[in-house]
C-alpha cells in the first residue's frame, strides 16, 4: 500500500478528506523516521577508530533498529487496513504494537549518547523526540478504541502497561535531551 509509494503520495492521502491513513499511521511513519536516525547515528560511526571499543553494541543496535524500522513500516500500511476493515481489535492491536515498538527504539537512544558518533548526536536527540511522539500519538489511538471494549480486564492491564512505558519514555527522553544539550553547550 505505502510502504513502497513515494512518501508524497502517503502525506497527500493523510491530508486529504480520506477515513484513512490518519493518526496511527502517521504515528508509525514518525517513528520509523525516529529510528531510521538512530540506524544513521550508528552508520557514521561504525568503522571510526574512535568508537572501535563499541563496535560489536553498535552492529546490535544497527540491527535492531532496522528491523524497528521495518516493523514500523509495516504498521503504517497495517493501521490502514485495521482502520479500513472496521474491526475493534485490530484498530487497538496496531497503535499498541506501535507503542511497544516505540518504547524499545527510545531504549537505544542513551546508549548512542555514550558510544555513538559526538558528531551526530543532535540526530539522537530527534530520534527520541519523534518516538516519544510517536509513542504518544500511538497511546491516544490505544486509548480512543479502549472506550469501545467490553473487556475491562483486558482494558485495565494495557492501560496500565501503557502508562509504565508512558512514564519510562519521558524519563529517557529528558535524560536524552539533557545529555545531549550538555555536550552541544561543551
Amino acid at each position: 500500500m505505502y510502504k513502497c509509494q513515494p512518501i508524497k503520495i502517503y502525506l497527500d492521502d493523510l491530508a486529504a478528506k480520506l477515513p484513512a491513513p490518519g493518526g496511527g499511521s502517521a504515528a508509525a511513519l514518525t517513528a520509523a523516521m525516529g529510528v531510521s536516525l538512530i540506524s544513521m547515528v550508528v552508520n557514521f560511526t561504525l568503522g571510526k577508530p574512535k568508537y572501535a571499543q563499541y563496535e560489536n553494541e553498535l552492529k546490535e543496535i544497527l540491527e535492531k533498529s532496522g528491523k524497528l524500522r521495518d516493523d514500523f513500516l509495516n504498521l503504517v500500511d497495517m493501521d490502514v487496513t485495521a482502520y479500513q476493515s472496521k474491526n475493534l481489535r485490530d484498530a487497538l492491536d496496531v497503535p499498541f504494537m506501535v507503542a511497544r515498538l516505540c518504547f524499545e527504539g527510545i531504549k537505544l537512544c542513551p546508549i548512542l549518547i555514550e558510544k555513538g558518533n559526538l558528531n551526530l548526536i543532535s540526530d539522537v536527540a530527534v530520534a527520541a523526540i519523534f518516538l516519544e511522539g510517536a509513542f504518544a500519538s500511538a497511546y491516544f489511538n490505544v486509548a480512543i478504541n479502549l472506550k469501545s471494549l467490553a473487556d475491562k480486564k483486558l482494558t485495565s492491564s494495557i492501560t496500565k502497561e501503557l502508562e509504565q512505558k508512558e512514564k519510562q519514555i519521558k524519563k529517557i527522553r529528558k535524560l536524552t535531551e539533557a545529555k545531549v544539550g550538555k555536550i552541544i553547550r561543551g
